[in-house]
């Protein structure tokens, strides 16, 4: 099924393969020669976990194969904007001057949410979708707030985490603004399904009669309401799970 829809677009992306490993070599040799520290321990592991995610996430074939569905999209965007964030972070030296560069975390996870919430609304994605462009650099501004909101849970520096009553408040607040954008496709299944732009383009060339609905024959999976509560149930289980795993990993 992938084949026939997305065809040769199942590519690797190589230039993004061989950024991600400079990116990692250099890590090595800022660790080795400038930090003195040895290279084998978990921050490391967490680090290179995350670079791997992410060149999964947008560098690989699963970047169209997402396109294909409202909870194959939902599970790209929750590895990429609440799995790989906190596990760079964590890996990443304690600089001080990098404290300097970040925004307020209310002001970064206020921000992200509603971009996200944005993102998922039937104007905007069908509008993004429309025009790769911005819709690449919606998506980037999108993990760059995501590294500024997971920053006070996970930082480098065990001295720039929140604590305490703060961090319990703020993990409340991150998940409750992040729920619209989940909830809206669950609604919306219910009162309405939201149509898929990425996937009407794909199969836009499938020799398909002008009178048929092309997304109909595709399997039950693609398109229906059980795909979009499917996907607002998933984002919100992995960001959850991401929460958890990231308290506790700030706790150690």
């Amino acid at each position: 099924m992938f084949d026939f829809l997305l065809g040769d677009q199942l590519a690797w992306n190589i230039p993004l393969f061989m950024l991600l490993l400079l990116i990692a070599l250099l890590y090595i040799w800022l660790v080795k020669n400038y930090l003195h520290k040895t290279i084998v321990h978990r921050k490391t592991f967490s680090i290179f976990l995350g670079l791997g995610l992410l060149y999964l996430a947008i560098g690989s074939p699963l970047t169209k194969i997402s396109e294909l569905s409202f909870s194959l999209h939902m599970l790209q965007m929750s590895i990429l904007y609440f799995i790989i964030p906190p596990l760079i972070i964590y890996g990443m030296p304690a600089f001080k001057a990098l404290n300097r560069w970040l925004l307020p975390p209310q002001i970064a996870l206020v921000s992200f949410a509603i971009l996200l919430f944005l993102y998922h609304i039937p104007i905007v994605i069908n509008l993004l979708s429309a025009y790769s462009a911005i819709h690449n650099g919606y998506v980037t501004l999108l993990f760059i707030l995501s590294l500024h909101l997971w920053w006070p849970l996970v930082a480098p520096n065990p001295k720039h985490r929140i604590q305490g009553t703060e961090k319990k408040k703020y993990c409340k607040y991150n998940s409750l603004y992040i729920m619209p954008a989940c909830l809206l496709l669950i609604v919306s299944a219910v009162i309405g399904e939201i149509n898929n732009p990425f996937l009407t383009q794909i199969t836009a060339h499938l020799c398909i009669p002008s009178e048929t609905n092309s997304l109909q024959v595709l399997p039950p999976l693609f398109n229906t309401s059980y795909d979009q509560i499917t996907a607002g149930i998933l984002m919100i289980g992995i960001h959850k799970l991401s929460l958890k795993l990231t308290i506790h990993i700030s706790n150690s």
